[in-house]
């Protein structure tokens, strides 16, 4: 795991928007496959990102891709698709054919099936699991990443690239990128701000497989950790 760690969540989003659109142009004669997550922590970055950092992005060389939905439609305000859209997608100059949301008004079910076997198509395959360039992750603050809860660790195992699967607290319907495609990514990273998340932060760095964030995050090849002070807190030393 590599750590990356900065004062504040505006300068972690900052940082983290730089280190995409650096990747990218590395590899000019690329096309990224990013899978992006929800939250409040992504919604900050979103909404820099479109303010800031709009005319240095190639967007033509980037296909968008969920890591999760909430099962609602996109109007509904727990939408991840629809806060991506919102703040970034309708902003910025990315192709329409290039964003690939998951349908969350759809069954659940059918929606896993038919969103696993559009990202088997759009994205390159290895090892029978697509091959994301990039997963973007967050981490909650009971351990889950990916609507993957504790209690719920055969989603790191099996075989379906998605999942239908809910959140215990709440009994909310989601849709889950399962454990093997995020850990057959090129690059994991990680995206976690706030006091309140430094106990998740300690587990990730110091706790054996304690959640499936820190499974993830122990388990994966290449794995970075943006972060700010306080979500960092107990993990730095000297």
């Amino acid at each position: 795991m590599k750590p990356y760690i900065f004062p504040s969540s505006i300068e972690t989003a900052r940082a983290l928007i730089l280190h995409l659109v650096k990747l990218m142009l590395d590899e000019p004669d690329r096309t990224f496959c990013i899978a992006f997550s929800g939250g409040s922590t992504p919604a900050l970055m979103f909404d820099l990102w479109a303010n800031e950092y709009t005319d240095i992005t190639p967007w033509e060389r980037l296909k968008v891709f969920w890591v999760d939905e909430r099962c609602v439609p996109p109007e509904n305000s727990d939408s991840n698709y629809g806060m991506m859209r919102s703040l970034l997608l309708s902003i910025v100059p990315i192709p329409y054919e290039n964003v690939f949301r998951i349908q969350g008004e759809k069954n659940p079910k059918k929606e896993a099936a038919r969103y696993s076997k559009l990202v088997m198509k759009e994205v390159p395959v290895e090892n029978e699991f697509p091959v994301f360039d990039v997963v973007l992750l967050g981490a909650g603050n009971d351990g889950h990443t990916s609507s993957i809860f504790p209690g719920q660790e055969e989603l790191l195992s099996t075989d379906h690239i998605y999942e239908a699967n809910f959140n215990p607290n709440n009994g909310q319907k989601r849709i889950a990128l399962t454990g093997l495609p995020i850990l057959n990514a090129r690059r994991i990273i990680f995206l976690i701000t706030g006091r309140v998340k430094s106990p998740v932060v300690e587990d990730i760095f110091y706790s054996g497989d304690t959640g499936p964030a820190a499974y993830i995050a122990h388990h994966a090849d290449n794995v970075e950790l943006f972060m700010d002070n306080a979500a960092a807190e107990k993990v730095i030393r000297g």
